[in-house]
């Protein structure tokens, strides 16, 4: 058996690379702006991410979850990872984090 999974631990690492992608019509990352719905990570390190995009015919449709993916599967701890991309719920500003609104002037 394996040593235990700090999901955790593993969970606040991906955020942070999740932080370090952008929406290129947005200066904001893609979690400040709330696309990203959940993460799962499994005791075998494989990761899940179902997110969303800002538009259905978003410009980065193909390449922005290819980016998420390879960027999660660059941690050292991180097995595999795929991307779920959903619009059920369809994105809003209101998903959009405090700090992204304040960025973007709608607060």
């Amino acid at each position: 058996m394996g040593q235990e999974i700090n999901t955790e631990e593993l969970g606040e690492k991906i955020v942070k690379v999740l932080k370090t992608i952008y929406d290129p019509e947005i200066p904001v990352d893609i979690y400040e702006l709330g696309l990203i719905y959940d993460v799962m990570v499994s005791t075998d390190y494989d990761v899940k991410i179902l997110m969303t995009l800002t538009t259905p015919n978003c410009p980065v449709a193909e390449s922005l979850p290819q980016e998420v993916e390879e960027k999660v599967k660059s941690l050292d701890s991180v097995e595999d990872c795929e991307v779920e991309i959903t619009f059920d719920p369809p994105w809003t500003q209101d998903l959009m984090s405090e700090s992204a609104k304040l960025e973007l002037g709608l607060l």
